[in-house]
């Protein structure tokens, strides 16, 4: 089925945003152009109250999403959008504060990128009470948790980039880190990005939504692997750095880098550069910073998101269903609508199709058509 509302025809949008340029608190902070962000009809000149409540606001990422979410609302000029985060990435009670402020204001829908399982309760309560959710970017565990997710096919993504790392490591032995997102909490995104650049580079898996319990030596397209290690680095770099350098300490002969994010691979950069190492890095986010880094040669190649369509989509749908409009659709197959992804790098693979790092920084995380 065809969604209900349709995407946004820019295609040349660049993300300006920055953590250092945006000051978005726990406690949330209403960014509509003349509303007060409290619970709205779409009638009588009442605005829609809308809250968008993302992992953190340190990940330029999130940034973004809440940039753009904060200026296409403004733009729509009938929304009460309120933003909101947790304090860090893993931290659940975050946004279950923020779920349960929205639900006493009287919001209309909750956009949400949500931490993990922990916070499925939270989300049932508002959909009690009324409330429209929509998960972005990260497709809840299991995808009902919510009314519908808008994300990009995060097994899709990280399949690309483990296919077009195959093709890099041509035949060669492959040792291979995998660093993921956490070690203590079971989060669709990072599970699919896993099981999806493993499936990419040939690598049977086992329980798809399971990190590390698959063999940890074998064959992979074209030649022979050994996973050296699963280390968790939440998503940052610092935390990239730390699980690099632990998996340094296991194989010093690591020649192949997954990383959840592009923050991760940065901070594995930084690790093998301190150790004297090189590595082909792949990941997946496809921001400015990201498609920057892939320009350079720090990462090999980046499947690239676009997390302003996720959230103008997202509130255009609350806004069309609190007017009455017709609910969105899944895209045919999935259980979520498909923002799409691209593989983004200057390195060609067979025929898998690419977009080099001048096309993508053109549209890095903007509204792709």
């Amino acid at each position: 089925m065809k969604p209900a509302i349709a995407p946004s025809r820019r295609t040349r949008v660049v993300a300006l945003a920055s953590a250092a340029g945006v000051a978005l608190a726990l406690g949330a902070c209403s960014s509509s152009s003349g509303g007060s962000g409290s619970g709205a009809t779409g009638g009588g000149g009442e605005k829609i109250g809308v809250t968008l409540i993302t992992k953190d606001s340190n990940n330029p990422f999130f940034v973004t999403m809440q940039t753009g979410a904060k200026a296409f609302a403004e733009k729509q000029g009938n929304i009460s959008l309120t933003i909101a985060s947790g304090k860090q990435e893993g931290d659940d009670q975050g946004q279950i504060d923020a779920i349960e402020a929205s639900i006493a204001k009287g919001d209309k829908g909750i956009l949400i990128t949500p931490m993990s399982t922990g916070v499925n309760s939270a989300m049932k309560k508002a959909r009690d009470a009324g409330l429209y959710v929509i998960a972005l970017d990260t497709p809840p565990d299991p995808a009902n948790a919510v009314d519908i997710t808008f994300a990009t096919d995060n097994f899709k993504a990280g399949k690309l980039i483990g296919e077009w790392a195959q093709v890099q490591m041509a035949g060669k032995p492959a040792t291979i880190a995998m660093l993921d997102l956490f070690n203590d909490k079971v989060v669709s995104v990072d599970y699919n990005r896993d099981q999806g650049f493993l499936t990419g580079m040939g690598i049977p898996v086992n329980d798809p939504k399971k990190n590390g319990d698959e063999a940890k030596t074998g064959s992979y397209t074209g030649g022979t692997y050994t996973i050296v290690c699963n280390e968790a680095g939440n998503g940052a770099a610092d935390g990239g750095r730390s699980a690099m350098e632990r998996c340094l300490t296991k194989n010093p002969d690591i020649n192949l880098v997954y990383t959840i994010n592009e923050p991760t691979a940065v901070g594995a950069n930084a690790a093998l550069k301190a150790a004297g190492k090189t590595a082909t890095i792949v990941s997946i986010d496809g921001g400015c910073a990201g498609v920057a880094a892939v320009k350079s040669g720090v990462i090999g190649a980046t499947a690239q998101q676009y997390p302003l369509k996720m959230a103008e989509l997202g509130i255009q749908a609350i806004a069309q269903i609190a007017t009455g409009g017709a609910k969105p659709s899944t895209s045919p197959g999935l259980d979520f609508y498909d923002t799409g992804v691209a593989l983004v790098t200057d390195k060609k693979a067979g025929s898998i199709t690419i977009v080099s790092s001048d096309e993508g920084s053109k549209i890095c995380w903007g509204s792709a058509s």
